[in-house]
């Protein structure tokens, strides 16, 4: 192995400190769970068509003839048919047909990770570097640090500052002392000159060489980094998901509720309130709760002087909540409706035989009764099903008895409508089977007319039946799946 590499940013102190929240653990997940969630959330076709992509828009020489293989194979395992044209789905944006970049590719992969492994040392020194500053390893440091937050907070403009600051201070001054170094302390000299001819070359930053010790500190480092964002994301979900995502409704509500007061507040008074005196506290608490000293005060005195007040705190809210949150009330209720639809058999003279139920009128100038379309429903009563997430409120149907209404709600043209019996509302018969010569170009009449049911009339009619329904509570679902 290979010793450091020279003029490489790579983090030679202690490895990177990993996250840890109480209840969570570092441990990898269930292999099955993980192979399942794989299985779900990977398209076969969509990974061959990519790793097809990559190995065809990609030379393969300079890779190992492992990963060419590797490549083949899984080439060879992953089935060819395409499950999103089965499935009848649109086309997949990020596929490689349609961007420019190039698709899965083992190799591609292996040879992207060596390469960034071996440049992300200089995140890693920041990182560390930062963690250092923040938990007071150096109080002086960290007491610059407050003092250049206590500029900023109190005169935000000094923003426009800190970059050029940063550049010239942590840039530009570290390459001219490269370039013209002090001189040995064996050397006499009364001051640092600045004069003269530059003594050493530039300094170049180069990649962490594969194999060295500079490469595995960066692996380690990125090891801890991902089990760091695991744990992280872990953590914050854990927090904020059962608050917020109302399946508590009661607390969800009062969050909502707080949330909107608080946005309408501060809509009218953000303008009064003092920003600065406000970001230098919280400036100085966030790097003040930093100290070991301090979090093992705060650690200590938490039982004895927090817990009441949390304990205090969840009691009102819960008699505040239990007291004006109400959300039992009744489920929301709608009408639906379904058409009996009839048809003449053997002729205009024939008698009329049940066709179908369906969820439109096949009126005469319908856009499928205009594209020569069959009506589409079901053929028996019982089959109708309620609209998915809701269910039946009423134990049967009920015939509407306001036909007139409907018709004229609807638009509905072409038809005699029956104000009496029972309320077929029919097709006018048209010059075609009328046998007169149509005027205009018009084979319907445009309107609609009051019928007795028992003057000549078309092919097709229809009634309306109507049903109350409620809307579905997540228990009663759970119920009916199990």
């Amino acid at each position: 192995m290979d010793e450091n590499t020279a003029d490489a940013f790579v983090n030679r102190d202690e490895p990177v400190p990993l996250l840890a929240f109480s209840g969570t653990t570092g441990s990898s997940p269930d292999p099955e769970s993980k192979r399942s969630r794989l299985r779900e959330s990977i398209s076969n076709s969509k990974l061959k068509e990519k790793l097809q992509d990559g190995a065809s828009s990609r030379s393969e020489t300079g890779f190992s003839l492992q990963d060419r293989l590797l490549t083949k194979l899984l080439q060879q395992v992953i089935p060819t048919e395409n499950i999103e044209e089965v499935l009848d789905l649109p086309p997949d944006k990020r596929s490689s047909k349609y961007i420019g970049r190039p698709g899965f590719s083992i190799p591609l992969m292996t040879n992207n990770f060596r390469r960034f492994n071996s440049r992300i040392g200089i995140v890693f020194v920041f990182q560390t570097r930062l963690i250092r500053l923040l938990t007071w390893r150096n109080p002086i440091h960290t007491l610059s640090l407050l003092a250049v937050c206590t500029f900023v907070c109190l005169d935000p403009y000094l923003l426009a500052v800190l970059p050029v600051a940063a550049a010239l201070l942590f840039v530009m001054v570290p390459a001219y002392l490269v370039r013209h170094p002090a001189p040995p302390p064996t050397i006499v000299h009364s001051s640092y000159s600045i004069n003269g001819p530059p003594l050493a070359p530039p300094r170049t930053i180069k990649p962490a060489a594969e194999m060295s010790k500079d490469f595995f500190r960066n692996m380690r480092d990125l090891q801890n980094s991902m089990d760091d964002f695991s744990t992280a994301h872990d953590g914050v979900l854990k927090i904020i998901t059962p608050p917020t995502n109302f399946s508590n409704e009661a607390l969800s509500s009062t969050i909502f509720l707080f949330l909107f007061v608080s946005t309408c507040t501060l809509f009218i008074v953000s303008h009064l309130l003092p920003w600065r005196l406000m970001s230098l506290f919280f400036c100085w608490a966030s790097i003040i709760l930093g100290h070991p000293s301090v979090q093992q005060f705060v650690l200590n005195n938490r039982e004895s002087h927090l817990r009441p007040h949390e304990r205090k705190a969840q009691t009102w809210l819960d008699a505040w909540i239990a007291r004006d949150i109400v959300l039992d009330g009744p489920p929301e209720t709608r009408e639906v409706e379904v058409y009996e639809l009839q048809r003449r058999k053997g002729g205009r003279q024939g008698e009329w035989e049940s066709w179908i139920f369906s969820p439109n009128p096949y009126d005469p100038l319908s856009p499928q009764r205009i594209a020569g379309e069959r009506p589409k429903g079901t053929r028996f009563f019982e089959d109708v099903c309620a609209p998915k997430g809701w269910e039946w409120g009423d134990k049967k149907w009920i015939l509407d008895l306001g036909s007139r209404e409907w018709v004229e709600e609807r638009m509905v043209q072409g038809v005699e409508v029956e104000v009496e019996g029972e309320r077929w509302v029919t097709d006018l018969v048209s010059d075609d089977e009328t046998g007169s010569t149509p005027k205009r170009g018009k084979k319907i009449s445009p309107g609609w007319e009051e019928s007795d049911g028992q003057g000549p009339s078309g092919m097709w009619r229809r009634r309306r039946w109507i049903r109350m329904v409620r809307r579905k509570g997540v228990s009663s679902t759970n119920d009916k799946a199990g």
